[in-house]
């Protein structure tokens, strides 16, 4: 009886080790990163129900909430971080998670002119197979030679390895909103993966087709190919016009400048 209190008591103290292991681990994060990769954002705001636009696509670093544009005037002081959306997943731009963490080796995407990451990872239907480069926290497939798919991966494999984030974070005083926060943040499909070393032209835009070393421009050619569909339509809308416009009796000019007039008949003298 007593060896059997000795072995409850004894896992007790483990699982309160565990406990004591897991809440220290969790607490090595700022309070603003845990509630940034936590936060449900794009739901309506609670307190801006009726009116417009009141998804949460904004973060308030220093109060730790996503907010909706409406709610922007008691945080006009804070640090303020707008997230965005792309295929029904939230993103940062990376110029404003740089300011925040180290985001080398995370796979970026560029959409709409700009740079942006996954702040959580992806479900996945299911698992890769054959594939060169994945991510190290889930497996996803990777672009070389990156190693996370989303920030949260690298967060998690960083907090396994070496269970310390502090080396990684940045500290930012200042982080401010583009257009007064009512960017809406929503993606087009017309997205690309980032190449990890990327050949710009002198005017900044990609002089690739998303892969490196590629020697034309999608995009350059998807607009040649549509400017010359739009000169064929305007071009038979006008013939089609022309027509219209001739008088219905009216005859070629080909006929008219061809007739001829017949010998002319007299009647017979009696």
């Amino acid at each position: 009886m007593v060896g059997f209190f000795n072995l409850i008591s004894s896992f007790l103290n483990e699982s309160f080790i565990k406990s004591d292991e897991e809440s220290s681990c969790s607490t090595n994060l700022p309070p603003w990163l845990e509630s940034l990769l936590s936060e449900k954002f794009y739901n309506a705001c609670i307190i801006h129900q009726d009116a417009k636009k009141n998804e949460k696509n904004i973060f308030c670093l220093d109060c730790c909430e996503g907010i909706c544009p409406h709610c922007l005037t008691p945080h006009g002081s804070h640090r303020l971080l707008q997230i965005r959306r792309y295929v029904y997943h939230d993103v940062i731009r990376v110029g404003d998670a740089e300011k925040l963490m180290d985001c080398s080796y995370v796979q970026s995407y560029t959409t709409n002119s700009a740079k942006v990451v996954f702040l959580n990872p992806r479900p996945q239907t299911r698992a890769c197979r054959n594939i060169n480069n994945g991510c190290i926290s889930c497996d996803r497939a990777l672009q070389d030679p990156y190693l996370f798919c989303s920030i949260f991966c690298k967060i998690s494999h960083i907090l396994r390895s070496e269970g310390m984030m502090s080396e990684y974070l940045h500290d930012c005083e200042v982080l401010t909103l583009p257009e007064l926060g009512f960017d809406d943040g929503l993606m087009t499909p017309d997205s690309v993966l980032e190449p990890f070393i990327s050949l710009r032209t002198s005017s900044g835009s990609s002089a690739s087709c998303g892969a490196p070393g590629g020697g034309f421009d999608c995009r350059t050619i998807a607009s040649t190919a549509t400017t010359e569909i739009v000169r064929k339509k305007r071009s038979s809308k006008s013939a089609i016009r022309a027509a219209a416009c001739l008088p219905v009796n009216s005859q070629p000019s080909e006929l008219l400048g061809n007739r001829r007039k017949g010998v002319p008949r007299r009647s017979p003298f009696h």
